[in-house]
């Protein structure tokens, strides 16, 4: 008899419970470990996590002290805060021709941006927390509608509560876990819990489960798991003949037609691809009740961890709990015997016989609360025998022992962690600031992993991200980018742009949009580790005042500088007034030296071209007086001469024709006597005097004189 097909959803449940189950078998030492780890570093009076179970309850029946001084929590939130305080930050970096060092930081911008909208730090300070206490913390990635009022989507990062509720591929050979091929996230509901939230499946709770003694459903509870599984699909990558070269393209790409006549034609280079495809579904008892496929080719699950070794085929994880166990119990047990052996000791101040307090009860029993100025005694009995006086006795005191157990399991505790006394806030030797840097630098190595570790796993959330982007951002529309230092800007996703990053004014409001293209390009991230931004500006603010305490000329050119890094009120005020107030030389908006030098010489130069002119001109001026003063004498003579000559008509029409044009400046007529125009005049031969020609001009021709 043929065997019955298998359903398809049948075939995906059983691949998914087959691999569940080889995770609970790969993870099961290591999550009971987790469990005990967590526990432990979370102990405190009241729990009493810290004290084995047999040890305790045998304690609570003999009534003896059982303390929990929990000196490991301190320890893991060294290690904490400190990731808070320099929390990884993604950075951008383009890898292909096309993509651009601007395109780089708009993506850094969307990141902030997701990273900001879904409160993404809560989720990494989770996944922190639990890898430095347990040795592994979860957090992930996922897609959503913006709003109730949008059909667009948008990237969130949301954090994992309980990190036993996730389970990943055990085959990953990455350290961030990127090449995982399956993952699940489930969760265990009530019946009831789960007919509310997924109604119309309430048949599933009824349902046979796929296997015997599953597990996923019964009649109580049902567990609802989200299953990420990869597909590969098979491609081929051919080498297009192009004029400006080849030009790669995949096979399913091309149309039917095009994709045969290429495939048949063999001198085209070519190769076998395989391309990941991630699909995703909500499997319930034994029904897949949602599937969809994920835009990204990554397993959007990602794992922080503490560390991680394989030991004889199982995986073990640890955190920074499990080498301070011993000495926290062997200090827990220490302060407790301690306190025992003090409990044990007598409280009595005085011991006295009777026969000596005898008649003085009153102040005896008072001793302790009121001020007597003496304690009277009786020093004789009946019989006048002496009586011993009333000793008072030591205080209690604790023994050597256990002081000198308690001082070494804190020593080995900070043996064990590598946090010493410098590292945890304590006063040291140290002096300088160098020397103090370098002890708590010692600290910083001894757990550097941590830090490591999760700025890898930072990194690969950005690399889930900078995949998912030109995928959700696939429509034009407008997002919001934040700068590091919180400042919020917008940018235009344009799919259809032919650079990654183009300028565009705008027709209505002539500003200049930024319109940018994520598919265009290739990019990868890297993890910056450092201190916050807000972190910075505070150490620049506090280095920058304690500069200009010691020297204050330097508020004149950087007092705007020190105010940009302030955080009270009015402060971009002030540093805006500063900034006025600082020579532009210093801003760096003057010229260069060497342009102030040529215009420096360009100013001398016509201050000295001007110097001349003016020279040049007084010059002129004079000549030109003194030449009128000549004429005016030349003239002068001439009269004179006249009166006593007799006269030459002739003579004196010319004479008086050239001095009427050299009033006029006018040129002297045609009909002007001979010589007039281009010679001096003649001297009259019975004058005996010649006249100035150079400034001779004719009349014109309507003040002309006739000839006499």
């Amino acid at each position: 008899m043929a065997a019955k097909k298998e359903a398809p959803d049948e075939k995906l449940i059983r691949t998914a419970k087959d691999r569940f189950k080889r995770c609970e078998d790969w993870e099961s030492r290591a999550r009971e470990l987790f469990e005990d780890d967590l526990k432990f570093g979370n102990g405190d009076p009241d729990n009493q996590y810290q004290w084995p179970d047999a040890l305790r309850r045998t304690r609570e029946i003999d009534r003896r002290p059982c303390l929990t001084i929990n000196k490991t929590r301190q320890h893991c939130l060294q290690i904490i805060n400190d990731a808070k305080q320099n929390k990884p930050g993604v950075v951008v970096h383009p890898v292909s021709t096309q993509a651009t060092y601007d395109a780089a930081q708009i993506y850094e911008g969307i990141i902030r941006h997701i990273e900001y909208a879904s409160n993404a730090q809560a989720a990494y300070d989770t996944g922190t927390e639990f890898q430095v206490f347990g040795g592994i913390g979860y957090w992930r990635v996922i897609t959503d509608y913006a709003n109730a009022h949008s059909f667009d989507q948008e990237i969130f990062v949301r954090r994992i509560k309980d990190p036993l509720s996730v389970y990943l591929d055990p085959d990953i050979k990455e350290a961030d876990g990127s090449d995982a091929k399956f993952g699940f996230i489930f969760d265990d509901l009530t019946t009831d819990e789960f007919n509310t939230k997924y109604p119309g499946h309430e048949n599933i709770t009824t349902t046979a489960a796929l296997g015997n003694g599953d597990a996923w459903c019964d009649k109580d509870h049902v567990r609802v798991c989200e299953y990420y599984y990869v597909e590969m699909r098979s491609d081929t990558l051919i080498a297009m003949r192009a004029e400006d070269g080849p030009r790669l393209v995949r096979a399913s790409e091309l149309d039917t037609e095009t994709a045969k006549a290429v495939l048949a034609d063999k001198s085209i280079p070519r190769r076998a691809l395989q391309t990941p495809t991630v699909k995703w579904c909500l499997i319930a008892g034994s029904e897949v009740i949602d599937r969809r496929e994920w835009p990204g080719k990554y397993v959007p699950i990602v794992r922080v961890i503490g560390e991680e070794v394989i030991i004889e085929g199982k995986v073990d994880r640890k955190g920074h709990v499990r080498a301070l166990k011993d000495p926290q119990r062997m200090y827990n047990y220490g302060s407790s015997a301690c306190v025992e052996f003090i409990a044990l000791q007598g409280k009595q101040p005085y011991i006295a016989s009777v026969e000596a307090v005898q008649g003085f009860e009153n102040y005896w029993a008072t001793a302790n609360t009121e001020t007597h100025a003496y304690l009277p005694y009786n020093g004789l009995d009946d019989a006048g025998q002496q009586i011993a006086a009333p000793q008072r006795q030591q205080p209690p005191t604790a023994a050597p022992a256990y002081l000198t157990m308690m001082q070494n399991a804190a020593e080995e505790m900070r043996m064990v962690s590598g946090q010493y006394d410098a590292a945890m806030g304590a006063p040291s030797n140290e002096t300088s600031g160098v020397a103090i840097n370098q002890r708590q630098r010692q600290g910083d190595r001894a757990t550097y992993h941590y830090i490591d570790n999760l700025s890898r796993a930072i990194r690969f959330t950005g690399k889930i991200l900078i995949d998912l982007i030109p995928k959700i951002y696939d429509t034009r529309r407008v997002i919001r980018i934040l700068g590091k230092d919180g400042s919020e800007s917008t940018v235009t996703v344009d799919p259809q742009a032919q650079a990654a990053v183009t300028q565009q004014r705008e027709a209505m409001t002539n500003e200049i949009q930024i319109a940018f293209n994520p598919s265009v390009g290739e990019y990868d991230v890297v993890a910056d580790i450092g201190p916050a931004y807000q972190t910075r500006r505070e150490e620049a603010f506090n280095a920058l005042t304690q500069i200009a305490s010691q020297n204050p000329e330097i508020m004149k050119v950087a007092g705007d500088l020190i105010m940009k890094a302030a955080d009270f009120p009015m402060a971009d005020e002030l540093a805006e007034r500063l900034e006025r107030m600082v020579p532009a030389a210093i801003k760096g908006d003057a010229p260069p030296p060497e342009m102030q030098q040529m215009q420096q010489q360009m100013q001398q130069m016509g201050q000295a071209l001007q110097q001349m002119s003016q020279q040049l001109d007084r010059a002129k001026y004079d000549s030109s007086i003194q030449q009128q003063k000549l004429q005016i004498d030349s003239y002068k003579a001439e009269t004179d001469r006249l009166k006593v000559t007799p006269p030459d008509p002739q003579a004196i029409a010319a004479l008086t024709a050239q001095l009427l044009m050299q009033a006029l400046n006018t040129p002297l007529p045609t009909g002007a006597p001979p010589g007039a125009q281009d010679a001096p005049i003649p001297e009259p031969a019975t004058a005996g005097f010649s006249l100035p020609a150079q400034n001779a001009q004719a009349p014109s021709p309507a003040m002309a004189m006739p000839n006499p």
